[in-house]
C-alpha cells in the first residue's frame, strides 16, 4: 500500500470506542517511554514488545514440510541467500525469511488486492474495498491458479505458502510486527494462513498500477470543458522520433510473414493500422456530462492503493545494457532502477535463491530482487543471464460509456444482461456491507456502480446523433487485460531458470500482464530486449485514447497481437539497447498502435547520449560508469530554457541577483545547488502560468483556488465575468506534473514569443503577460519571492535539496496512526538530487510542490562476466521491523548513489555471511 492510503476506521468512537482509544494512546506513551529511556516496567515491557518480532538469523528452527535441511546466509545488511536441494525446499523457505522480515507488509497488500482492507482498518477502507472488489483482482487470480497455470508453478506457490503458514504458527499478532501490536488495542484483528492465491493476486496490483494511458484517457476528456481540440493536442504533443530513439531500431514488421524481424526495409501493407483514433463514435471531445462522470472516477481511481507506484505523467524506469565489445570486461554490463513511489519498507526484497547442486531435483540459481508475498526472482540474474524491466507504457486499458436500459445495458440496438455478483465486505469494528458487482458480457466491469453520481450524466451532455438516448445517464465500463486470466506468474520461474536468448524469449511470451519491456545480457556476450504482453488490436480509427461507445460492437477490442509480432532486437550492431519508457518502435515500421501516450525519450536519449560519448571517445566502459550514469541529473528542459531567462531584462534587483544564479549553470540539479532550486522554482512558475491556470479545476491542485470565466474561453477571463473555481486533485496527482510531456509542449513553442499559450491574465499584484518573455520575466519573480518565503532571503542558503526532500513514510499507520506511532514507523528526510525526467529521477510534481514523490526504488549493474562484481542497493532496507537495524541501513548509501557489492557464487556469499541460520525439516 503507498502512502496516500487510509489506514484509520473512520468511525465516530463511542464509549466503547473512546475506552480503546485511551488504550491505545496509554500503549503508545508506554511504548514510546520504553524506546527513548522510560522508566523500567514500561521499559521492560515496550522493548519486549518490539523485539519479539525481530526474526532468528541464527541457529536452528525446525520446519515440518521440509525435506532436507536449508541453509538461510545473512549479509551485514541482512540480505539473506538461501540453499536448498530441492525446489519445493527452496520456495518453502524463500516464504519463511519473507515473513520473518515482511509479513505485515504482505498481509497489507493481500487485503489490499482481495478488497480486505476494512477488515484490518476499518470503515475508512470500506469504498477502497468496493472498487477493488468490483475489480475482482483475487477471482481472477483464483481462476488463473485454479485453470492456467502449469503444475510446477502450482507446486511452487503451495511450497511457498507452506513457508509462510510456518512462520505464522503459534504467533500472536504482537509476535509478528509492532504495527499489529498497534492495531491489537483498537480492534480484534488476528492475521490469516497464506494461500497460493494471495501471490498470484499480487502481480494484479502491480499490473494496476503499470496499466498504462488511463489517466490520460481520463484527462483528455476532462480537458474539454476548458480547451478547444487544438489546445489539447498541443497539450499531448506527437511523440519527437526525429529526435529521441525508439528502443527498438534494427527491426521491423514484415507484412509478408506477419512477424516482427530484425534488419530487412519491408514496407507496411494497407492493413496498417490508424493511429488517429477517434473514441466517442468520432468525437475528439468528450460530452459534458462524461466530464463530471470522469471526475468523479478520478477521484474513485486515485483513492484506489497504488501497488508499486504513483501512475501518472512523467513516473517511469530506466534500464539499458552495453554489449562486451564496448565494456572494460569484455562482457555484458546490465542496469536498472525502476521508478516508483517511496515507501517503507521498499517494494523490493533482495535475495538468492540457489540450489546446492543444480538437477532436475532442484532447478534453481538466481539471485535480485522479488516481492515479499510472491515466490522467485523478479528482476535479476542467474548463473547464465541477467535480465531487468522497465514500464513499457502500452495501452491495455480502455473506458467504456454504457448505455443503461433497465436491469441491462445496450449493444448494437439489443439490451442485454448484466452479470451480477453479491460481495460482502467485512469491517472492523462494525457490521458488514454487501455490494453488487455489474459486469457486462465481455467482462467489464461498470466501475461507475461504486459512486452513485458516476451514473449520473449532465442534462447538456452531447454525443454523436447516432449515440441512444442517454436517460439518466451513461455508466463507465473497463476493459483490461488483466481481468482476464493469464500465465504471468509461470513466466517468473521460467525467466529465473532460462539460460539463453530462446528461453528467455519464451518465457516472455508468457508474462501477459503487466506488458514491460525486457532487456536481456548472457554469459555468452549477447544481448537482447523483447517486448511482452498481451496487447490488444482494436478498430480501425480507434486508437484507446478516448472512451469508447460501448453500445456499438465495432469498438469492441479485435483481438491480441501475436507474440511473433511483438517487437524485439538481439545484439543489434550498435552494441547497446536503452529502455526509457520511450517508443518501442518507429510508428512507421509497425501495424499496430501501442499507445498513443508514450514518454517522450527524454531519459533514454540522454543515457544514449552519454553512452555515445563513451564509445566514441574510444573509452570502454565498466561498471562504474553504468553507476555514474544511473546519477546523472542534468534538466534537459533547463538547457532549453535557460538561454532565454537570462536574455529577459530584469528590473527588480532581488529578481536580477537570483537570475544571475543561472548564469554558468552547467545544468546538473545536486542537491546542494541553489541555480537548480531557482530554475525549478521558476520552471514550476512558468507551466502554472502558462498551462495549469488554465486547466479545469479537476486536474488542479486541490484547494487552489482561481477566478475563472464560466463557459470556454481562448483569452484572458473577463474579469467582471468569473466564477471562483478551486482545484479537486491531491498535489502529487495534478497537472501540469512537469514531465518530459511538459518539455515537449514547452519545446514546441519555445521559438513562438507571441503564442497564446504565453499569455496570462493580470491579476491584482501583477500586469497582463502578452508573450513569452513578460511571462518568463514573471514567474522569475515569483520564484523569487516563493524561494524566499520557503527558504530565507539570503540566497546563499539556498540548495534544491532543501526544497526536493524525501520522506520514508510507513504504508498504513505512518501515514494516518496516532502523531507519535507515525513519528515511530517513519524516517526522513533526505535531501535529493536529481528531478524530473533526468536519469536520476527523483521525480516531483511541479503542480503540487518541490517533495520527491517517487524515485529509484533500486538500483542495480549487473556484471556478466564475474558476478560477484556486479553491484546492488534497495531503497530502504531487507527488514519491515521498524526498530531492525536494516529498516533503513541502505538509505543513507542509496541517497549518495552508492552500491552495495552482490554476492553470487558460494565463496563470496560465504565471506560476506554475518549470520546463517539452518532450517532443518
Amino acid at each position: 500500500m503507498p502512502p496516500n492510503t487510509t489506514a484509520s476506521s473512520g468511525q465516530k468512537p463511542g464509549k466503547s470506542g473512546r475506552k480503546k482509544g485511551r488504550k491505545a494512546r496509554l500503549f503508545l506513551i508506554v511504548l514510546v517511554l520504553a524506546l527513548f529511556g522510560g522508566v523500567a516496567y514500561g521499559g521492560y515491557w515496550g522493548v519486549s514488545t518490539v523485539r519479539a518480532s525481530f526474526p532468528q538469523t541464527k541457529g536452528s528452527l525446525t520446519l515440518d514440510g521440509l525435506s532436507g535441511p536449508v541453509d538461510v546466509k545473512r549479509d551485514g545488511n541482512g540480505i539473506p541467500q538461501v540453499y536448498a536441494s530441492s525446489d519445493e525446499d527452496l520456495f518453502m523457505a524463500q516464504g519463511y525469511v519473507q515473513a520473518q522480515d515482511r509479513f505485515y507488509e504482505m498481509d497489507v497488500r493481500r487485503h489490499m488486492t482481495s478488497g480486505r482492507l476494512s477488515e484490518m482498518f476499518g470503515s475508512g477502507q470500506v469504498k477502497n474495498d468496493e472498487f477493488l472488489r468490483t475489480m475482482g483482482w483475487d477471482r481472477v487470480a483464483k481462476e488463473e491458479y485454479d485453470k492456467k497455470l502449469s503444475a510446477s508453478t502450482k507446486k511452487y506457490l503451495q511450497a511457498y505458502a507452506k513457508g509462510v503458514n510456518a512462520y505464522l504458527k503459534g504467533k500472536d499478532g504482537k509476535d509478528i510486527s509492532l504495527e499489529y501490536a498497534a492495531l491489537g488495542f483498537t480492534n480484534d484483528y488476528k492475521p490469516q494462513e497464506w494461500t497460493p492465491v494471495d501471490s498470484v493476486a499480487w502481480l494484479k496490483a502491480m499490473a494496476w498500477d503499470l496499466r498504462g494511458n488511463m489517466q490520460d484517457e481520463i484527462d483528455r476528456s476532462l480537458m474539454t470543458s476548458r480547451l478547444g481540440p487544438k489546445q489539447i493536442a498541443d497539450l499531448y504533443p506527437e511523440y519527437p522520433y526525429s529526435r529521441n530513439k525508439t528502443i527498438t531500431q534494427e527491426g521491423q514488421y514484415d507484412s509478408v510473414t506477419g512477424s516482427y524481424v530484425q534488419g530487412g526495409s519491408t514496407t507496411l501493407g494497407s492493413g496498417t493500422q490508424s493511429t488517429a483514433g477517434t473514441g466517442l463514435a468520432g468525437n475528439t471531445t468528450a460530452p459534458n456530462g462524461l466530464q463530471s462522470q470522469l471526475s468523479k472516477l478520478y477521484n474513485v481511481l486515485d483513492n484506489v492503493p497504488t501497488a508499486v507506484g504513483v501512475n501518472g505523467n512523467g513516473i517511469g524506469s530506466n534500464s539499458w545494457v552495453v554489449a562486451g565489445k564496448y565494456t572494460i570486461t569484455g562482457k555484458p554490463l546490465l542496469a536498472n532502477d525502476p521508478h516508483l513511489s517511496a515507501s517503507l519498507p521498499s517494494v523490493w526484497y533482495q535475495m538468492g535463491l540457489h540450489c546446492t547442486s543444480v538437477s532436475s531435483k532442484c532447478q534453481y540459481d538466481v539471485s535480485g530482487y522479488t516481492f515479499a508475498g510472491m515466490p522467485g526472482v523478479v528482476i535479476g540474474h542467474n548463473q547464465d543471464i541477467a535480465w531487468g524491466m522497465t514500464n513499457s507504457g502500452v495501452d491495455v486499458t480502455d473506458l467504456y460509456l454504457e448505455k443503461i436500459t433497465g436491469e441491462g445495458y445496450e449493444r448494437d440496438g439489443k439490451v442485454l444482461p448484466f452479470t451480477t455478483r453479491r460481495e460482502t465486505i467485512k469491517v472492523a469494528g462494525g457490521a458488514d456491507k454487501t455490494i453488487v458487482v455489474r459486469e457486462t458480457d465481455d467482462g467489464m466491469p461498470l466501475l461507475s456502480d461504486r459512486d452513485d453520481e458516476l451514473v449520473k450524466v449532465g442534462k447538456k451532455a452531447t454525443v454523436d446523433a447516432g449515440a441512444p438516448d442517454r436517460g439518466d445517464g451513461y455508466a463507465i465500463a473497463l476493459r483490461w487485460t488483466a481481468l482476464d486470466p493469464g500465465n504471468s506468474m509461470d513466466a517468473v520461474f521460467q525467466l529465473d531458470k532460462a539460460s539463453n536468448w530462446t528461453e528467455f524469449r519464451t518465457a516472455a511470451a508468457s508474462f501477459d500482464v503487466p506488458s514491460q519491456n525486457l532487456i536481456y545480457a548472457d554469459t555468452n556476450n549477447h544481448i537482447g530486449y523483447q517486448l511482452p504482453g498481451k496487447i490488444p488490436t482494436r478498430a480501425k480509427g480507434d486508437d484507446g485514447s478516448l472512451p469508447s461507445p460501448g453500445w456499438d460492437s465495432k469498438y469492441k477490442w479485435t483481438g491480441y497481437i501475436k507474440q511473433s509480432e511483438l517487437p524485439y532486437e538481439y545484439d543489434p550492431k550498435r552494441g547497446y539497447i536503452v529502455t526509457a519508457n520511450q517508443a518501442v518502435v518507429d510508428k512507421d515500421k509497425y501495424p499496430y498502435t501501442l499507445t498513443t501516450d508514450w514518454g517522450y525519450g527524454t531519459r533514454s536519449q540522454r543515457i544514449t547520449d552519454l553512452i555515445e560519448a563513451k564509445i566514441k571517445g574510444g573509452g570502454k566502459i565498466s561498471t562504474d560508469d553504468m553507476r555514474q550514469m544511473q546519477l546523472d541529473d542534468s534538466s534537459e528542459i533547463a538547457k532549453l530554457i535557460v538561454p532565454k531567462l537570462l536574455k529577459i531584462d530584469v528590473a527588480d534587483k532581488n529578481v536580477r541577483d537570483a537570475q544571475k544564479l543561472l548564469e554558468g549553470w552547467d545544468y546538473t540539479q545536486d542537491a546542494d545547488s541553489a541555480a537548480a532550486a531557482y530554475f525549478n522554482a521558476t520552471w514550476r512558475n512558468i507551466l502554472k502560468l502558462a498551462f495549469g491556470n488554465k486547466l479545469p479545476k479537476e486536474l488542479r491542485v486541490k484547494g487552489q483556488c482561481l477566478n475563472v470565466a464560466p463557459v470556454d474561453t481562448t483569452g484572458p477571463a473577463d474579469e467582471n465575468q468569473t466564477v471562483r473555481e478551486c482545484g479537486q486533485r491531491e498535489a502529487d496527482q495534478a497537472q501540469p506534473d512537469g514531465g518530459d510531456r511538459w518539455f515537449e509542449v514547452v519545446r514546441k513553442i519555445i521559438d513562438d514569443p507571441n503564442n497564446d499559450w504565453w499569455k496570462a491574465p493580470k491579476t491584482r499584484l501583477d500586469k497582463a503577460a502578452d508573450n513569452r518573455d513578460e511571462l518568463f520575466a514573471r514567474a522569475m519573480k515569483d520564484a523569487r519571492w516563493e524561494l524566499t518565503a520557503k527558504l530565507g532571503k539570503d540566497m546563499d542558503t539556498w540548495s534544491w535539496g532543501r526544497l526536493h526532500r524525501l520522506f520514508l513514510k510507513n504504508q498504513t499507520l505512518g501515514t494516518e496512526g496516532p502523531g507519535v506511532l507515525q513519528y515511530m514507523l517513519n524516517r526522513g528526510p533526505w535531501k535529493l538530487g536529481g528531478g524530473e525526467a533526468t536519469v536520476n529521477a527523483t521525480g516531483w510534481n511541479a503542480a503540487g510542490g518541490y517533495g520527491v514523490v517517487w524515485v529509484p526504488s533500486m538500483r542495480m549493474v549487473v556484471n556478466l562476466d564475474d558476478f560477484d562484481k556486479s553491484k546492488w542497493i534497495n531503497l530502504s532496507g531487507a527488514s519491515g521491523h521498524a526498530y531492525s537495524a536494516h529498516y533503513t541501513d541502505q538509505t543513507d548509501k542509496w541517497a549518495k548513489g552508492e552500491l552495495l557489492p552482490w554476492s553470487f557464487s558460494g565463496k563470496a556469499v560465504d565471506k560476506s555471511t554475518s549470520d546463517t541460520l539452518v532450517l532443518k525439516p
